[in-house]
């Protein structure tokens, strides 16, 4: 009996789309309520997200920026999602997820400035709600059930948002958050984005269960799965996640996605654990060419149009660099000023050590 059950519970985790390889809708009846202007500025974010991600890459090479997450594959997966969100809804973002955040208002450059570790790279605008981008895997999902809890219990008709990758899935903090947003009605949603290896372990090696989208099951939430490459497929579930949110009913969504780069710039080889082959498949499969395919079928989209967005996104992120460049040089003071509303003795001590060997 319970064999069964199991069955008829992972049986139930279709992939949710609306987009083939080819731009082709297959599911007419799930498509979004989209303007034309709408479906191209989020193909405008895709491209420009791709050709920052180029850009980024090049810059952390030269040694011009610390930190990176390639995020070339995934712009469905996160630009879909982000697109669904009101301006005051809050992200709790993974360090793959700079992306959502810059779309949500972070300006450009203070993304280049966390990159390098620099403290006004996290003084947010004060209308910008976004938590800092979490280093520990799967930590935000306990924040985000927090935070949700919070909207709820101030009246507000907002969601928290969290990110992670299937990696962060594995995790115990993955189960708590969960079960707490669950028994608590929080108005949450919970993205995985499944791009199979959590750095160099394959999904497969991870868990034993057939889907990431499953688990939500034992935390009495929705889940569901989501073809992560086709961004109209990621906005109409995270539109109706966040309806549900807002009635106390949370949501997990696996998108099923690629990076096509290193897990990050830090020295990660893919090739000694991915095949060509497999790149291959998902290359075929890439959100971009995906959805350019769709619009141009609509007349919508043409090449002198994405070429224009190119360009100012190189524009863009030259300016970002050199505004992030411009900003005064990080201090040991100011990381020890930042650490406590009152210092304690000792740090109080070596704060006015380090103010003496600056001011020489």
């Amino acid at each position: 009996m319970a064999t069964n059950t199991i069955e008829q519970v992972e049986g139930h985790f279709e992939t949710f789309q609306i987009l083939n390889e080819d731009g082709e809708v297959v599911n007419k009846d799930a498509m979004p309520d989209l303007s034309d202007e709408e479906l191209q500025e989020l193909m405008k974010r895709m491209v420009y997200t791709r050709i920052w991600d180029q850009r980024a890459i090049s810059l952390n090479r030269q040694g011009r920026l610390g930190f990176y997450a390639p995020v070339a594959g995934q712009e469905a997966s996160a630009l879909g999602s982000q697109f669904a969100l009101d301006k005051e809804d809050w992200i709790l973002p993974g360090y793959r997820d700079i992306p959502q955040i810059v779309w949500h208002g972070l300006p450009l450059y203070q993304a280049f400035l966390w990159s390098r570790g620099h403290f006004h790279g996290g003084q947010y605008p004060e209308d910008l709600n976004v938590i800092m981008p979490q280093i520990i895997i799967g930590a935000q999902i306990v924040q985000t059930a927090g935070v949700a809890l919070g909207l709820k219990r101030k009246g507000k008709e907002n969601v928290a948002i969290t990110y992670t990758g299937d990696g962060g899935a594995s995790q115990g903090d993955f189960y708590e958050g969960m079960n707490f947003a669950g028994a608590y009605d929080a108005p949450a949603i919970f993205i995985v984005q499944n791009n199979r290896f959590a750095i160099s372990v394959p999904v497969e090696k991870q868990s034993a269960a057939s889907t990431i989208a499953q688990k939500a099951v034992a935390a009495g939430i929705h889940g569901v799965q989501v073809d992560g490459m086709d961004v109209l497929a990621v906005y109409a579930a995270t539109k109706t996640a966040r309806e549900n949110a807002l009635k106390g009913e949370p949501t997990l969504i696996e998108t099923l996605t690629y990076r096509y780069g290193p897990h990050t710039m830090a020295g990660d080889d893919p090739t000694r654990y991915r095949t060509s082959d497999l790149d291959n498949e998902w290359e075929k499969k890439d959100p971009l060419i995906r959805f350019r395919k769709y619009l141009e079928s609509k007349d919508l989209w043409t090449e002198e149009r994405e070429n224009e967005i190119v360009e100012q996104a190189k524009e863009d992120i030259k300016a970002a660099i050199k505004q992030a460049d411009e900003t005064p040089k990080q201090k040991v003071t100011d990381l020890i000023g930042f650490m406590f509303e009152t210092l304690p003795a000792n740090l109080q001590e070596q704060l006015e050590e380090y103010r003496a060997k600056e001011s020489k």
